[in-house]
């Protein structure tokens, strides 16, 4: 087995943990990336916050969903990866998804019962084909009534939508507060 590399420098940090997320096939935690790199979470909080202002100029954006990270490419570039890679990346939404994924988004984790509750009508079939799609997953279990799952939204909703954050949604009319950061 080899030898562990020495910690990148602060300088070196954000173009590391590109190269770690351009390769990783799945979102990754601070966690993860600290310990590939040797350095503190903190230091790897601080090097993203400079890798996401470098990728604003770039073709790729640096996405994260309150606690894990990933390189997407960048909104205005989709017509291009549509070009590349075919339709099959603009899936459409029907009217009832969007509503569905609009409540999980704005209440995430909630339990299909909110999602209903909200909606006034079943929405078991829309939360299943949201979850085929990659647009929301089991966030974990309510401690409710019969211990609801509860579901959140995941790094796909960020790409798809074009944001980078949770906190980058916008503010629903006639809503004061905007979400608390437990929330998200």
């Amino acid at each position: 087995m080899s030898e562990a590399p020495a910690p990148p420098s602060a300088d070196d940090l954000p173009r590391v943990l590109e190269a770690l997320l351009f390769v990783a096939e799945e979102p990754q935690p601070v966690s993860a990336l600290a310990a590939a790199t040797g350095v503190t979470d903190g230091a790897v909080r601080k090097a993203l916050e400079r890798l996401a202002r470098d990728c604003e100029s770039r073709g790729v954006r640096l996405m994260e969903d309150g606690q894990r990270f990933q390189l997407v490419s960048a909104p205005d570039c989709a017509p291009y990866v549509e070009q590349l890679l075919g339709n099959a990346a603009a899936t459409r939404l029907s009217r009832a998804a969007l509503e569905t994924l609009t409540i999980v988004a704005y209440r995430q984790p909630c339990s299909r019962a909110e999602i209903e509750a909200l909606r006034g009508v079943n929405s078991d079939k829309l939360v299943t084909m949201l979850e085929q799609r990659g647009l929301v997953d089991l966030a974990g279990i309510g401690d409710g009534p019969g211990r609801p799952k509860l579901y959140r939204t995941t790094m796909k909703f960020l790409e798809h939508f074009g944001i980078g954050s949770p906190r980058e949604l916008p503010p629903l009319p006639g809503v004061e507060e905007p979400l608390a950061e437990a929330e998200i």
